[in-house]
């Protein structure tokens, strides 16, 4: 599976590493992205997202259900 936020769906950006010589190089700036486990209290499961920083903010803003209806409504849960 890829590095993309299961919340917010943001994924790696593409830039150059610019020397002081000015020399460019290509490099990627990867998000903060953490595994974790959250508890669905109305199906009394537990579930496994791939979550950034930003993602788990909006977890603690409108809970862990609406997140999740989120995730599937935009196509980024597959479950």
């Amino acid at each position: 599976m890829s590095r993309i936020c299961q919340i917010t769906g943001k994924r790696a950006m593409v830039g150059n590493n610019v020397s002081h010589a000015n020399n460019k190089t290509k490099r990627r700036f990867e998000i903060n992205l953490l595994e974790k486990k959250f508890y669905l209290p109305e199906t009394e499961e537990n579930i496994t997202l791939k979550v950034s920083a930003h993602g788990l903010r909006i977890i603690n803003r409108v809970g862990i259900e609406e997140a999740v209806a989120i995730g599937k409504r935009n196509g980024l849960i597959k479950k």
